[in-house]
């Protein structure tokens, strides 16, 4: 018996024109506003972690392509192509990676003192287990430097089975072991209860 999941990741027909889309607009982004804080996670005071669902990718890219005036096919799949990646299929969370700073002064002193950011990010569980943050290949040629890092970055954490028993048990803590920047928060129940969503089929 083939128990195969369909994908999650969006299609063309996902994505409304630019007419329905305003009149669906308002209503959408008051539900994802909430969706998004429930799904969000501070780490210390300069990072914002993002855990990506469906949804949220579905408001990008329909955002993306109300700003651009979007009216192809061709130009909708360019987004889907950039954005699919950060839907996680089960077993697997997707987050973005947010550098809240708000001033070049900010800018110039963090962003070389952060380098290696993104390989430094992980979920630590209750049974001692560690889920570490994949790069997104995708994006990786781009944001990745040596001596500096990037204000965003997208991670991929790939649970085995019994990681994700362990998460919905004791959910688990985000943590950063970068030396200038050591943090780490607890996910709160509710956000334990979303991204299990995410990980079950």
């Amino acid at each position: 018996m083939n128990t195969a999941t369909p994908s999650r990741k969006l299609t063309l027909n996902d994505i409304a024109d630019l007419r329905a889309y305003e009149r669906e607009r308002p209503e959408f982004r008051a539900r994802m506003i909430e969706v998004k804080r429930r799904r969000r996670v501070a780490l210390g005071s300069l990072l914002t972690i993002m855990f990506e669902n469906r949804d949220t990718m579905r408001l990008q890219i329909q955002e993306m392509v109300r700003v651009e005036k979007v009216l192809t096919d061709e130009g909708v799949l360019e987004e889907l192509k950039a954005f699919n990646p950060m839907i996680p299929e089960p077993g697997q969370l997707c987050a973005t990676l947010f550098l809240e700073l708000t001033s070049e002064d900010q800018v110039r002193e963090w962003l070389p003192k952060l380098a290696g950011l993104e390989n430094s990010i992980s979920l630590h569980l209750t049974d001692g287990s560690i889920v570490k943050g994949e790069i997104d290949a995708q994006h990786a040629a781009g944001l990745t430097r040596d001596d500096v890092t990037a204000a965003v970055h997208y991670l991929t954490f790939n649970f085995s089975q019994s990681q994700i028993e362990t998460f919905a048990s004791g959910g688990a803590s985000v943590v950063c072991d970068l030396g200038n920047y050591p943090e780490s928060a607890d996910l709160s129940e509710i956000t334990v209860g979303e991204l299990l969503a995410d990980l079950r089929p």
